[in-house]
């Protein structure tokens, strides 16, 4: 029997509460409510998997069309798969209330405490959010102007859409995998210093991975928090170091075992995938290899948009090297922007032993592979590449693994950091 006016108010209240903007998510505009619902069906991660939000956008489908026992049955199977699904749960009282009385706002049939209420409101509407922009298809983040052939994946984090993007290189060119719904740190982003509660917005690289027995050993009972395991990245940076941002402890990890999902903002700082979600992406993580870049909002291009800003890196880079090979050390020296710095030596400092430490040799050779090359996020003007450097000289060799931070300056790119990867 159908229930109309009682299953069309509850589907109101739910898209309602969806598209009003707030201070943790992004509205989604006013759209017919059978547009949102239509467009979210089957948007879950590449694969095809039947995801929870897909779930729960059909969920929605039949609530506008008036299917209201359909409805039940399909936030029924969110939960069959899921029974530790907090909103989903809320969604199934709302939908039961319904059945009485109309309801105003998602978790009006709960009595659970109101900001438990609203922390579910907001993972809600993040995931509708998610849902209902469209896959990037051919198209890639701004950020990739190179991945080298050992990085198998790169990892982009949209904290405005609550979102990690797998791309996959394949063969130079990065192709879009899959994506999926994230938690970031309880006070938002661009994290400045310890325990502020924030995520950090960078170019970062997985360091290590933490199993689950590894985390248990370490941390005791605290260690349910990161559920499944966990990928600790190199925050802070060098970058971050040197504009005086502090902090650790900045990880990808899962959920604790007694919820599916956390709330869009309810971290200390890390990005938080489910359980199931961070075993999905652990076959992609090479340790000290897999680039993470965090940003907030993405520029989706062409890959070969990038190929310009590419090449002009790339001979920079190449040219820095002939001149060191060359041993003009006043060319070398101009490849680096007036701030320059590395370690606790500032321009003058640095260039004054160039000078000397070359000045002792008969020939330098110098040999460049392996190049990553990423726009940093938030500064279209700053690049960081990261390669293999081969070095040989008359009196000494020795090979190591390079990063330098390059900065656009009246069209010119300069080296305004490099140290050792």
């Amino acid at each position: 029997m159908k229930r109309t006016l009682p299953a069309c108010a509850l589907a109101t209240a739910i898209i309602a509460t969806a598209l009003t903007p707030s201070s943790t998510t992004l509205a989604l505009g006013n759209r017919p409510l059978s547009s949102v619902a239509g467009n979210l069906l089957g948007s879950g991660p590449a694969g095809g998997h039947a995801a929870p939000e897909a779930l729960l956008a059909q969920t929605l489908l039949a609530i506008t069309g008036s299917q209201f026992d359909i409805a039940l049955t399909e936030i029924n199977k969110v939960l069959q798969t899921n029974p530790n699904f907090r909103l989903a749960h809320l969604i199934k009282g709302d939908l039961l209330m319904a059945r009485a009385r109309p309801i105003s706002s998602i978790g009006a049939a709960s009595e659970a405490p109101a900001d438990l209420i609203a922390e579910l409101q907001d993972e809600a509407r993040a995931r509708l959010v998610r849902h209902e922009q469209k896959r990037p298809g051919t198209q890639v983040p701004r950020y990739l102007l190179e991945l080298n052939a050992e990085q198998k994946y790169a990892f982009v984090v949209d904290t405005s859409k609550y979102t990690l993007y797998v791309f996959e290189n394949h063969n130079g060119t990065p192709r879009y995998v899959a994506d999926y719904y994230t938690t970031i740190g309880r006070n938002g982003i661009e994290k400045l210093r310890e325990g502020d509660k924030k995520t950090p917005l960078g170019v970062y690289h997985v360091t290590r991975q933490m199993q689950r027995d590894q985390l248990t050993r370490a941390y005791g009972a605290q260690s349910e928090l990161y559920g499944e395991g966990a990928f600790p990245i190199n925050y802070p940076n060098e970058w971050d170091r040197r504009l005086g941002r502090n902090g650790h402890g900045i990880w990808l990890h899962g959920v604790p075992f007694d919820t599916y999902s956390r709330p869009p903002r309810a971290s200390d700082g890390c990005v938080a995938l489910t359980n199931e979600d961070l075993q999905a992406i652990t076959p992609h993580v090479q340790v000290g290899v897999t680039p993470v870049i965090i940003t907030s909002g993405i520029e989706w291009v062409e890959p070969e948009a990038a190929r310009n800003t590419r090449e002009t890196l790339r001979q920079s880079v190449d040219a820095w090297r002939q001149d060191w090979e060359s041993r003009d050390t006043g060319k070398y020296l101009q490849h680096y922007a007036a701030d320059f710095s590395t370690g606790k030596q500032d321009r003058t400092t640095w260039a004054n032993q160039k000078r000397a430490v070359n000045a002792g040799k008969s020939w330098i050779k110098v040999k460049v592979d392996g190049v990553s090359m990423f726009l940093y996020p938030g500064n279209e003007n700053l690049a960081v590449v990261t390669f293999d450097q081969d070095y040989s000289s008359s009196n000494i060799s020795n090979k190591m693994r390079k990063r330098q931070y390059w900065q656009r300056e009246g069209g010119q790119w300069r080296i305004v950091h490099e140290g050792a990867a």
